[in-house]
């Protein structure tokens, strides 16, 4: 048997596979153009869209929504959620769950419910609590996150020195600042705030604010003379 056959006969079953699953009361909007391995479960009343890759070990619940140009692999999605255009390889993700669009979930990830995570975030090791958001530009490595935690745009988690990695913990209800920079290890309290711009390589306590960034200082005229230089 030559590749063409051979890619043939893998179209075939990609397709006898979309097929059972709406037979079981999942909505395939394309059979032709949609490829989930024969050992996937996805619960009744899901819709997945074209050009989606859901590869073995998967395990979807029911009532989600897999949007075009998504890649799952050995994942479980809960009921639910809705995973749009991102890719989530070997974690998990909690039910009532928004992720992406353009996330990567990776590395036994583990978002427990309800989080609401956007576009162009990454995450790698990380545990994810109930409630929390993390909307764009972010990575979170090897960390631990808390409940009802906010995560400001482009926040990262500085988990590797060139040798080892760290890990981050932030506590409930923290609110972390946009452009804030986590050198791990370190541990952010409970309901802690970080302001946006800092670079934090010290614990927080609970309920503190934390705040490392220099002092501004406006030079009259400099703007001008550079401009006109």
């Amino acid at each position: 048997m030559d590749y063409t056959d051979k890619m043939l006969l893998q179209k075939e079953k990609w397709i006898q596979k979309n097929e059972a699953l709406l037979r079981s009361g999942v909505f395939i909007m394309d059979t032709t153009n949609t490829y989930i391995d024969e050992d996937v479960e996805i619960g009744e009343d899901s819709i997945i869209y074209p050009n989606v890759f859901i590869e073995k070990g998967s395990k979807l619940g029911k009532q989600v929504k897999v949007l075009p140009n998504s890649f799952i692999s050995n994942s479980t999605i809960e009921d639910n959620t809705t995973i749009d255009s991102s890719k989530i390889v070997d974690s998990r993700v909690g039910k009532d769950s928004v992720v992406g669009p353009m996330s990567h979930l990776r590395n036994k990830t583990n978002i427990i419910g309800k989080a609401r995570i956007g576009n162009f975030v990454e995450m790698k090791n990380t545990n994810f609590g109930l409630g929390s958001k993390c909307a764009h530009l972010t990575y979170l490595g090897d960390s631990d996150v808390g409940e009802r935690v906010n995560f400001g745009c482009g926040v990262v988690t500085v988990n590797y020195d060139g040798k080892n990695k760290f890990r981050t913990v932030i506590g409930d209800g923290a609110f972390i600042g946009s452009n804030v920079n986590l050198i791990a290890p370190v541990r952010i309290g409970k309901n802690a705030l970080l302001a946006a711009g800092s670079t934090i390589n010290k614990d927080v306590e609970d309920g503190a604010m934390g705040i490392a960034r220099p002092y501004q200082e406006n030079k009259e005229g400099l703007g001008n003379k550079y401009k006109n230089k």
